[in-house]
């Protein structure tokens, strides 16, 4: 028994630019319902400064304060109401369910775009804006250089979320993109649907676009091509020594900004462990936070979120292991401890290597337990590279499975530039860094 929709999820936009909106979602509970709830408000290109969360293991209330990630945002306020109630418990009503035609669960599609080439290949021109919006706002990915606002509006509606892509360019100077897709609305199944996605597409790329094809994927397996030994294990294996990273250093203005601290307290409640972090403010920094806890089976009572105007984040959490026990061996404190430093400081790996002859960007984030990927990284790395005047040749996205977790991979064949030549190991570095700061958003 649950309760009325309308009241599992209210959301007060705000009334003015600058000021914050209000997301209370009012449910029963479950582990790693927070970790859902911050995944979906980051995918809609949301970031929380503000939060408080309670629950008595049944039933809880989060309320969040978020603001925009970039001004020029148009969020769809009720496609995210939507998506909260999707992932509350107590929502057990049809949710862009066609009765007639059914889909079987987690129908994956094939979507190929067929198109000409042109510089600024996978950021032209506001076109990864929109296609962040358009496929769940989750990854975007698409060649041209025609979009306005107005597109975007309308692309954000078709919420698509990509599993797998893979775009390349071939010598004659044609672009194929492979888009491996399931439809967070269930009816990619119907002509219709197809059609109207299709028809967007063509509309918004224009005479860039040749063909636009979509069909049921069959044995889709989402993998990635093999990495080179040396950059997988430098990629895999980053550990903090001593406060200090061991590998993938990072510039010493970004040593400043990036400190964590870490405390576990057992002496202020009878019944749970009280988890302080103090950290600079990043994108996506609670759903790290929360991503960790639900990975550790972490349960949450109370929780309280504040961020100051310096750009500091303060997060206090009373917590409990999944048997209703507070953490007090030594031991599972270190580690809980070590995983959420490490998640907070370094949450996404980046790095440049050689494969054959050609230069390539790396950027791996881990996937969490339940196979869900970090959303916008896609659409925050192609950025990066499009304001460094940074050209793709192709692009490709996979998982890779290490003997601790499984990573979402996302690997950039680059074309050499003038003003950042690629053989030039600082050109590298200010590469590797830009692509960093525009993830966690320093």
């Amino acid at each position: 028994m649950g309760v009325a929709s309308d009241d599992v999820v209210v959301i007060e936009v705000a009334k003015r630019a600058g000021e914050p909106s209000v997301v209370t979602v009012n449910c029963p509970d479950q582990t790693g319902l927070g970790c859902d709830i911050c995944r979906v408000i980051l995918e809609f290109g949301l970031c929380i400064t503000r939060g408080d969360v309670s629950t008595d293991g049944r039933w809880c209330y989060v309320v969040f304060w978020v603001v925009k990630l970039s001004a020029s945002m148009n969020i769809q306020w009720e496609n995210l109401k939507n998506r909260l109630m999707s992932i509350c418990p107590s929502c057990f009503i049809p949710f862009y369910f066609d009765l007639v035609n059914p889909p079987t669960s987690a129908q994956v599609y094939l979507l190929k775009l067929f198109s000409v080439d042109r510089k600024g290949l996978l950021h032209g021109n506001n076109i990864f804006e929109l296609l962040v919006s358009f496929l769940s706002l989750e990854i975007g990915l698409l060649i041209g250089a025609k979009c306005d606002s107005d597109v975007t509006q309308v692309l954000c509606e078709l919420e698509l979320l990509i599993h797998w892509v893979k775009v390349s360019t071939t010598p004659d100077g044609r672009v194929v993109d492979l888009f491996f897709i399931t439809d967070g609305m269930e009816l990619l199944h119907t002509k219709e649907r197809q059609d109207e996605t299709c028809e967007r597409l063509i509309a918004v790329l224009g005479e860039s676009v040749n063909r636009c094809e979509i069909q049921l994927a069959v044995d889709f397996q989402q993998g990635v091509s093999s990495l080179p030994p040396v950059a997988a294990e430098e990629l895999f294996s980053l550990e903090l020594c001593d406060g200090e990273f061991c590998s993938q250093a990072l510039s010493p203005d970004m040593k400043k900004l990036k400190k964590a601290n870490v405390n576990i307290d057992n002496s202020l409640s009878p019944s749970h462990t009280l988890l302080q972090i103090q950290c600079v403010d990043q994108k996506g920094l609670l759903y790290d936070i929360m991503r960790t806890l639900k990975d550790c089976d972490i349960q949450i009572a109370y929780g309280r979120f504040l961020s100051d105007m310096k750009g500091s984040r303060e997060v206090d959490l009373f917590i409990q292991q999944t048997d209703g026990k507070k953490i007090v061996d030594p031991v599972k404190q270190d580690i809980l401890s070590s995983r959420l430093r490490l998640e907070m400081l370094h949450p996404m790996r980046v790095m440049i290597a050689n494969r054959g002859p050609d230069i390539e960007l790396l950027v791996a984030n881990p996937v969490e337990m339940s196979g869900k990927g970090r959303p916008r990284v896609f659409y925050h790395v192609t950025l990066a590279l499009k304001l460094l005047g940074i050209c793709i040749f192709s692009a490709e996205i996979g998982r890779h499975t290490t003997s601790e977790r499984q990573w979402e991979v996302y690997r950039f064949l680059l074309d050499d530039g003038l003003e950042l030549p690629l053989a030039n190991s600082q050109s590298r570095s200010q590469i590797v860094d830009t692509v960093r700061r525009t993830l966690m958003g320093l």
